[in-house]
């Protein structure tokens, strides 16, 4: 816990600060509002907040920890390839020489013929290249530009020059690959400009053939009177000179960076606390407030966190609340709100601050969560070994399957640290999480959530709304009917959804309300004294729902009447453990799904699984429609919603797995976990995987799980070598005698090697790897963001 932040450094990222732990509250802030009693002094919690929020974090591919993220260190060179590259820049530049050195002696066959086919023939003297006129000069001047630039060209084509600048310059990190830039362009200007350093030898023909061109343009030396132009040709030269060397050293990004670290270090213009020297980072003064003159709310912040008095919760909520003040109007009412309540501005409605324990580690100020670190595998990419792996909103947004038998750590190595992470961003209002698992799962303590549900134990404080809050008798009727049938075959959904609007409307026209679970199924099984009520009952002007009513009482008992399935499947519900639950007399305390649209909430709840394995199923079922009904509402909706199904065995429907194609759109995602995809039906395996952004493959799956998955990933060109090995036959007789004689000594034939290097298309990840290879404790994970961002999939260690 204390070490949350990653205080050690491996390879591809430095040690950074650590995550701080919760912060005292101040003195005047109501006891509601106290976050937990800390376990740092007040002195280095302060200096551990701004550490971390002064911690930089730059753009990263997706799935990777940004937090003190740094590039590798160029990949090492094991099989010669850095030695073949400098020999062969060193090669083709000894022959870019010697061609040169000839072309200047002039003993290149023809070397004028194409100058002098292309100039008028006064300006020679007649049978020779010797310039009869002054444009003769230039013309030989501007030629020997045009041939060098060839040559430079053709050189590097032939001593592959890019790809091996690419190697020793472009990959570096900054400012090493700034610098190696800048020492290769002064070097160069040495050669473009002797004669202004001082150095008595012969420039390379640059200068020379540019200002040639433009007096043959010009038509004499009189456009060089003017000091302006000659200035002009001058700097342009200069600049094209530079240029190449920019782009390939990154300057402007390296300038960028510098001048951001000035800024950072840079003290608040009006401090009110004196910082320790280790919380000097910039952030921690609030300088985006400072620069819209919010001076007063960024004194007050920066006073709070260097006090101890507020944590990465708190920091994280306010700097999300301020992203989102637009306008003069909102950023007054930020300033005032911060001035009111300090640290404790926009705090959750629980007033909660932070969470009793943390197991993983987060970063709150860009959503992410640390699952593990990319195992330094040779299938993994260089860049990406060593880095921490990471999940965030942005991937949950296009819903994540994980599958791994039971023991592989799919709960305590990812669901426990993705619901953690969203409970900590709804105490920054930035998400909203249900978490769906049997009872006695390790998904963090109840005092962790704000709501905890228990269908079937007596001392659950809350109660399971079934209807999610919802009014309209159809919608309620769609998603309670793929709950209660969704995964049955024989039973058509849409019908289904039909007989119970035809129960729903009426009752609720009749009684203001829905019906019970008890009172539901006797109405589905076609009892005549609750139809008889629930139509005397109904109004007599309510013509509509007295037809809806009727034509349910015409279809009972007909072949294809849905009625019989439902209320058997109801009757699961109807049982004395779920005697006090499900109430729709409003009398209860039900928590309605719908509430995560509207409110950063988190929500445990626990299925019942001894005796009621088929009660929990159905629960999740219908909670998982639920959810895609109420995620609808992402248009208008600023958190992200999240529902997570730790055990998805026989929840998955072909409405829900459609649905959670949408979701990516509506600011909202599911994490599904699996022990096996046979636990889906057949029909629906490959829309999953098709409907899932991020799989992931836990170590164990059997070669029919990892055959999914490898047809998911699909296929990448790589490139293989063979070596074929053929008997060498001789045709003399003394070759022959020293082959047998070989032969005799070493018991094999002289054989010659054939190789064959060639491009072959081949799974990322075949069934058989993902089933026999993936080590214990590992795991293999593929990415996507809402975006269409990806990445490939990568093996991860899931206990570092």
């Amino acid at each position: 816990m204390d070490t949350e932040g990653t205080h050690e450094a491996r390879e591809g990222q430095r040690a950074p600060a650590p995550v701080p732990r919760p912060a005292q509250p101040p003195a005047a802030a109501p006891a509601a509002l106290a976050p937990p009693v800390p376990r740092q002094p007040p002195a280095a919690r302060a200096a551990s907040v701004a550490d971390w929020l002064a911690t930089p974090r730059p753009e990263t591919a997706p799935g990777v920890w940004r937090f003190g993220y740094r590039p590798p260190a160029p990949e090492p060179d094991i099989d010669g390839d850095r030695r073949r590259r400098v020999l062969g820049l060193v090669v083709s530049t000894v022959l870019g020489l010697l061609f040169w050195s000839l072309w200047r002696h002039g003993s290149i066959p023809y070397q004028w013929a194409l100058l002098k086919l292309f100039t008028p023939g006064d300006w020679w003297w007649g049978g020779s290249a010797q310039p009869r006129q002054w444009q003769g000069n230039d013309a030989l001047a501007v030629y020997d530009g045009l041939v060098f630039g060839v040559l430079v060209y053709a050189v590097g084509r032939l001593g592959a020059w890019p790809e091996t600048i690419r190697h020793f310059v472009v990959r570096r990190p900054q400012p090493s690959r700034a610098l190696i830039a800048s020492i290769g362009a002064v070097a160069v200007l040495v050669f473009v400009w002797p004669g202004s350093l001082g150095l008595d030898w012969r420039p390379l023909p640059v200068v020379n053939p540019v200002l040639s061109l433009v007096a043959l343009v010009a038509g004499g030396y009189d456009v060089f009177a003017s000091p302006i132009v000659t200035d002009v040709i001058y700097t342009v030269i200069t600049v094209a000179v530079l240029w190449p060397f920019a782009r390939l050293g990154g300057w402007w990004e390296a300038l960028r960076s510098a001048r951001r670290g000035t800024t950072s270090a840079r003290p608040p213009r009006r401090p009110t606390t004196p910082p320790p020297p280790a919380a000097e980072a910039g952030r921690a003064h609030w300088p985006a407030l400072r620069a819209a003159g919010q001076d007063e709310a960024a004194d007050l912040l920066s006073a709070e966190l260097l006090g101890g008095r507020m944590n990465d919760v708190d920091c994280a909520r306010v700097s999300h609340v301020w992203q989102a003040a637009t306008g003069p109007a909102a950023r007054d009412s930020f300033a005032a709100t911060v001035a009111r309540h300090g640290a404790a501005a926009w705090a959750h409605p629980s007033g909660r601050r932070d969470l009793p324990a943390r197991s993983a580690a987060h970063d709150l100020l860009v959503g992410q969560v640390r699952i593990g670190r990319y195992a330094k595998d040779k299938r993994n990419p260089y860049p990406v070994r060593g880095a921490y792996a990471a999940l965030e909103p942005a991937l949950l947004g296009t819903s994540l399957l994980a599958v791994g038998p039971s023991g592989s750590g799919k709960t305590g190595r990812l669901m426990r640290p993705v619901v953690e992470a969203l409970t900590l961003q709804s105490l920054t209002g930035r998400a909203a999480v249900v978490a769906v698992c049997a009872a006695g799962t390790d998904l963090g303590p109840d005092d962790a959530y704000d709501v905890v549900v228990r269908p079937g134990d007596p001392a659950s404080a809350y109660d399971l709304d079934l209807y999610a809050s919802c009014t309209d008798p159809d919608e309620a009727a769609a998603f309670l009917a793929e709950g209660l049938v969704g995964d049955l075959e024989a039973v058509d959904t849409r019908r289904a959804a039909t007989a119970l609007a035809q129960l729903l409307g009426p009752y609720r026209s009749a009684h203001g309300r829905f019906p019970s679970v008890p009172v539901l199924r006797e109405l589905l099984e076609g009892e005549p004294a609750a139809l008889g009520a629930l139509k005397a009952n109904m109004a007599e002007g309510n013509a509509a729902m007295r037809r809806e009513l009727d034509a349910r009482m015409r279809q009972l008992g007909t072949a294809g009447d849905p009625g019989p399935a439902l209320a058997d499947r109801l009757a699961v519900l109807d049982r004395p453990a779920f005697a006090e639950f499900f109430d729709t007399s409003g009398e209860g305390r039900p928590f309605s799904l719908r509430a995560v649209a509207h409110h950063p909430v988190s929500v445990r709840v626990d299925l019942p699984e001894q005796g009621h394995e088929e009660a929990s199923r159905l629960l999740a079922r219908l909670l998982l429609a639920q959810f895609s009904y109420v995620a609808r509402g992402g248009a208008s909706r600023q958190h992200f919603a999240c529902l997570v199904l730790d055990d998805a065995a026989r929840t998955l429907t072909a409405e829900s797995v459609r649905a959670m194609q949408r979701l990516r759109s509506l600011n909202a995602g599911v994490v599904l976990g699996l022990r096996t995809i046979g636990e889906v039906p057949e029909p629906l395996q490959g829309p999953l995987y098709a409907a899932a952004g991020c799989r992931m493959a836990f170590a164990g799956v059997t070669t029919w799980d990892g055959r999914r998955f490898a047809e998911a990933w699909g296929t990448e060109w790589v490139e293989t070598t063979e070596v074929a090995r053929h008997t060498v036959f001789a045709d003399q007789p003394m070759t022959r005698a020293l082959h047998s004689l070989r032969k005799f000594v070493t018991g094999k034939a002289v054989t010659t090697d054939a190789v064959t290097v060639r491009k072959v298309e081949r799974e990322r990840w075949s069934a058989s790897e993902l089933a026999h290879s993936v080590p214990p404790g590992h795991a293999v994970l593929s990415v996507t963001t809402v975006r269409g961002e990806h990445a490939p999939p990568l093996l991860v260690d899931l206990r570092d």
